[in-house]
């Protein structure tokens, strides 16, 4: 967990309710989400493959948060498919974006671009009000072997189908 100990600190800034317990994280219902700045660094800095799968979180948070991922350039990809669910986020320029909270999404057919897109989406997905169908899943099994079975452990309604 020593690895992780610049995320937990920003979760818990966020307001995320979370308890260390041996080599595990346990994360209960947090609803009073607070908007927050998160930005990427070099390690030992926050980890810039994080982002992604922060801004959903984000979009339960209330107010303005600022994404900025100086280290990479257009990392912004998976924000189309946000937008179209409901999410409320303004792609400042291609190292910035601004999350505004709380935004409610709703389910629909969307594309994954690549692994962290992925893993975001799915997010994302859960979250949402009725169905949403991620396309182009090759790009999360990179990544993320059985993702859909280790969250179905942890009680998610998600399933793969068959094209």
């Amino acid at each position: 967990l020593q690895h992780l100990d610049l995320f937990l600190e920003k979760l818990a800034e966020i307001g995320v309710n979370f308890e260390k317990r041996d080599n595990s994280v346990i994360v209960s219902y947090s609803p009073n989400l607070k908007s927050a700045k998160v930005q990427a660094l070099p390690y030992p800095g926050f980890p810039t493959d994080f982002l992604p799968v922060m801004i959903p979180l984000l979009l339960n948070a209330t107010g303005k948060s600022l994404v900025h991922d100086p280290l990479y350039e257009n990392r912004f990809n998976y924000v189309q498919e946000l937008r179209k669910m409901g999410g409320d986020i303004e792609i400042v320029d291609p190292h910035r974006a601004f999350v505004f909270g709380p935004s409610k999404l709703s389910g629909l057919t969307i594309e994954s671009w690549d692994i962290r897109a992925g893993a975001c989406l799915i997010i994302a997905g859960l979250m949402a009000k009725g169905k949403t169908t991620i396309e182009n899943i090759s790009q999360i099994d990179r990544g993320y072997e059985k993702i859909e079975e280790r969250l179905q452990k942890l009680g998610a309604d998600i399933k793969r189908i068959s094209a």
